[in-house]
């Protein structure tokens, strides 16, 4: 099978840095791919070297079976959607968007037509004689993806495209850019550094860390399974338990994952039953959160947080209770 991108034993330095780290990674051809972790982490540097805009130090990257090391970004059938838009001011939306086929010499009444098709695709028929300035942030984006279309490439690079949306139309802009995926088929790489974004859109997302691809898989597996305690903590913000006190509270004498939502509060006529473990802490700190209610504990110096339904319990500050969460609900981690 051959794959849209494949990256073998890339590794990317600037000076002393390594950027990049012995990276290795094959995305399959129509898949929404997300590269996700905190700044610095080496995923856009990875996006960037799909893209051609750097060249590895060492390792090679095939696009579609072929080599494309050393390739410049011109060469490769793949366009990059930017966070900033990167809009001309003193174009027309349509003149915007068929710019890329203008460069390539397709005649005028071709790359309007064309112009015009993909703007239909993202929902902006009618727009092709406004001017950027003339549109809303959301709108600014959708000529940007637009513009990328327009060329038909093979593998469309985004990122970090909704950065500068607000949540509403963040939001919805992943759904759509999600719908446009599937009605394309083609492969889309996204960047991004907001694990709700990667969870909901991507078929497979890696987590980097320190240059380096620390795990990789579906959402559900990244967030039920989370092999080590920075993705625990990164995805999720799991509560990481050191083995003394998992092993203390019935579970394996390892590093350990629970997520917030697993865990529950006992009321005074509950009973811990058999496949359930349980611990007592001093709750300190209760932030509302809308449908649901973080509680911070404090069970004797192991700091966890129990995401609870806002309506479920009347609990304080201060008060001493009683918490339970099913003994399939952790997951034993690797020490990193």
């Amino acid at each position: 099978m051959t794959h849209a991108v494949s990256f073998q034993n890339v590794t990317r330095h600037f000076g002393k840095t390594r950027a990049v780290d012995d990276v290795t990674i094959d995305i399959a051809q129509g898949e929404f791919f997300a590269m996700l972790g905190p700044s610095g982490s080496g995923k856009t540097t990875c996006l960037r070297l799909i893209a051609g805009f750097e060249q590895p130090t060492s390792g090679t990257i095939s696009i579609f079976g072929e080599d494309a090391t050393g390739l410049p970004p011109y060469k490769r059938n793949v366009n990059t959607v930017f966070q900033d838009y990167a809009l001309f001011p003193h174009m027309t939306v349509g003149e915007n968007v068929a710019y890329g086929l203008m460069i390539k010499g397709v005649a005028r009444a071709d790359r309007e037509a064309s112009a015009k098709q993909a703007l239909d695709m993202v929902k902006l028929s009618g727009f092709d004689q406004r001017r950027p300035a003339q549109l809303s942030g959301g709108q600014r984006q959708r000529v940007a993806l637009a513009r990328a279309l327009v060329n038909e490439p093979k593998v469309l690079l985004l990122d970090e495209p909704l950065g500068a949306l607000d949540l509403k139309l963040r939001e919805q802009m992943q759904e759509e850019l999600k719908h446009l995926q599937r009605q394309l088929g083609i492969t889309f790489v996204f960047v991004t550094h907001d694990q709700g974004e990667a969870l909901s859109m991507a078929d497979r997302v890696a987590i980097f860390n320190e240059g380096k691809i620390v795990q990789a898989g579906p959402p559900s597996e990244i967030y039920e399974r989370p092999r080590s305690r920075f993705v625990a903590d990164f995805v999720g913000s799991s509560n990481v338990m050191s083995p003394e006190f998992s092993k203390s509270h019935g579970g394996p004498e390892a590093w350990v994952s629970l997520r917030p939502e697993k865990i529950n509060i006992l009321t005074g006529d509950q009973k811990v039953v058999s496949n359930q473990f349980n611990a007592e802490g001093r709750i300190t700190a209760i932030h509302y959160q809308g449908a649901m209610t973080r509680v911070v504990i404090d069970a004797k110096g192991t700091r966890l947080s129990a995401t609870l339904p806002a309506t479920s319990k009347a609990l304080a500050e201060g008060q001493t209770v009683r918490f339970i969460w099913a003994k399939d609900a952790i997951v034993e981690m690797e020490k990193a």
